[in-house]
């Protein structure tokens, strides 16, 4: 079979195909809710990861959706990588996935079908290890491919992880490291270097499977997973909602190693000057540098954690647990003119 490069296929990639929080905030403004639901406990006020809805007194039914265009050229690493990235959200909120149907969208006048059948079934393969059933889904004949899936997960009410439980003194922690948005803008450009190859794709199909086991932990405030948005941006949603600020050390931030050569090159994909341009004002002033990891869009990326000190021994174990050394970068503050300052 001819071998296709699926980003010659797309004007974007992965998470960097979102709509900039700028653009979004307007095209969003002023549409109101027909009418109240009052089962309805997570919606869109908080910009959290899913939507969950009450069932009964005790549990509540997670529903979210994210898809893509490719990320990278292999189609059954891309089917891979955007199932991992959109079952991460049913985690972000603290539950258990349960089922998910598939969103495809494929040129057919340009890619064979055997090339889209390899895109499904490696988003097969992930809803296998994830112990749901891929059990459907709707598909478009579409001028680029397109994948993703809507997940369905539940939850028990109580340990819901949305984005306004963060806390004054809280401890911030991020379970993968940054540069997966500037790694694929090399891959894309052909000048990945052989000791990079890989490594953006492994960790995009690392699973985020801890946030479900973090949601038994009541020191957890705050969970959501960075992506498209950037650590920044994601960050500035969790201190909207809560009404909080935030300090982070830029040293203690995790980056995928060798990045600054990348940087010297020009690997930075456009979605991180579209990041910085939504939400640059609420930041303090950041270096090139800074800038270029801290809004670096993220495709399936990891888990940010608001964490209660007092509850470090427990978390570190869990973390433990899922193979996971991680240390705090950064620590929520009180409202200040800054949202988010950099140090």
């Amino acid at each position: 079979m001819t071998e296709y490069k699926l980003t010659e296929y797309s004007h974007g990639s992965g998470c960097g195909c979102k709509i900039s929080p700028k653009v979004l905030d307007k095209i969003l403004d002023g549409i109101q809710q027909g009418s109240e639901f009052p089962n309805l406990i997570v919606g869109n006020d908080n910009k959290d990861d899913a939507a969950v809805i009450a069932i009964d007194d005790d549990r509540a039914i997670i529903s979210t959706t994210d898809f893509f265009m490719p990320i990278v050229d292999d189609p059954y690493d891309f089917g891979r990588i955007a199932a991992t990235n959109a079952i991460s959200d049913i985690y972000a909120m603290g539950g258990k996935p349960i089922m998910a149907i598939s969103i495809f969208g494929w040129p057919i006048d340009k890619l064979p079908d055997e090339v889209g059948k390899r895109v499904i079934e490696g988003g097969r393969k992930v809803c296998d290890e994830a112990g749901i059933p891929l059990a459907g889904g709707h598909s478009i004949d579409s001028p680029e491919p397109i994948f993703g899936l809507a997940v369905t997960g539940i939850i028990d009410r109580s340990k819901i992880k949305s984005n306004d439980g963060a806390r004054v003194g809280d401890k911030l922690y991020l379970t993968k490291p940054l540069g997966i948005g500037i790694l694929t803008t090399a891959e894309k450009r052909k000048i990945l270097r052989s000791e990079e190859i890989g490594v953006a794709t492994e960790l995009m199909l690392k699973p985020n499977k801890i946030g479900e086991r973090l949601a038994e932990l009541s020191g957890v405030s705050a969970i959501t997973d960075v992506t498209g948005f950037g650590l920044l941006g994601h960050l500035t949603e969790i201190c909207e909602a809560s009404k909080v600020s935030a300090h982070i050390e830029f040293a203690k931030v995790p980056v995928i190693d060798n990045l600054a050569w990348y940087l010297q090159q020009g690997c930075s994909p456009g979605g991180t000057q579209k990041n910085f341009d939504s939400y640059g004002h609420k930041i303090s002033q950041l270096t090139k540098m800074q800038k270029s990891i801290l809004c670096d869009p993220q495709t399936s990326g990891g888990l940010l954690i608001s964490l209660n000190p007092a509850a470090e021994e427990e978390f570190q174990g869990i973390c433990h647990d899922y193979g996971l050394e991680i240390e705090f970068f950064g620590e929520i503050k009180g409202v200040g003119e800054t949202q988010i300052r950099v140090l």
